[in-house]
């Protein structure tokens, strides 16, 4: 086997990176027609409020456990503030990454990483405030080659496609994947700010007391 590094696609700009930026997984999720929920199976690795916020393009790996040859050829091809995204088939017999490669991933200024499989040196990874890391499994067993997989191909992420260069939201809530062709265009935006305002405006208007039946404009209950 070997493996096999397919060229990157052309890259978001920063404003288009910029409109899409600090939005929760939960608004994307509900406005965003496109947008495909990764299994919420896969989770955060630090509590609950303490999770930073993973966001950027996804640079995808696919990878068959044990070996873990495409998790080293991928360092290289990495850029910051990207979303390492990677389908070991939900393995969760052998680590695919540890504290030696994600501490690269982080020092190149990656975002995060998302792993349909086991991660280990999680005490470590866990410390670190800066690089969000979304797992399936967690497990010491380390891989024994490094011969095969794929870089930058269109993945299955949890259920979910994920495609080089899709934009990636995670938080406490979980994982959301967005076509990278729907993010291009800044008026697919309104939409979702449009939800976020209609949140707001429910949320303010039941701290002002009014009945939850005018806020959600519902019909009337039967009563007896």
């Amino acid at each position: 086997m070997t493996v096999t590094v397919h060229t990157a696609p052309a890259r978001l700009s920063d404003a288009a990176l910029a409109r899409w930026r600090d939005l929760p997984a939960a608004l994307i999720s509900d406005a965003a027609p496109p947008a495909r929920l990764i299994d919420p199976a896969i989770r955060p690795l630090r509590p609950v409020g303490t999770q930073p916020f993973l966001f950027g393009q996804a640079v995808t790996v696919r990878v068959d456990p044990p070996d873990f040859g495409a998790m080293l050829y991928v360092l290289d091809e990495v850029q910051p503030g990207d979303v390492l995204c990677v389908d070991a088939g939900g393995n969760a017999e052998t680590a695919m990454i540890g504290m030696i490669l994600s501490g690269q991933l982080r020092r190149k200024g990656v975002s995060g990483l998302i792993l349909d499989g086991a991660v280990r040196d999680v005490a470590t990874l866990a410390d670190w405030n800066d690089f969000a890391v979304f797992a399936r499994h967690i497990t010491p067993r380390g891989p024994t080659g490094a011969e095969g997989g794929v870089v930058n191909a269109p993945i299955t992420l949890g259920g979910a496609l994920v495609e080089p260069g899709d934009l990636i939201f995670g938080d406490d809530d979980g994982l959301v994947c967005l076509p990278k062709t729907f993010a291009a265009s800044g008026s697919n935006l309104g939409p979702v700010w449009a939800r976020g305002e209609l949140e707001a405006e429910w949320e303010g208007a039941l701290e002002a007391g009014d009945s939850a039946a005018s806020v959600f404009g519902l019909s009337p209950p039967e009563r007896s």
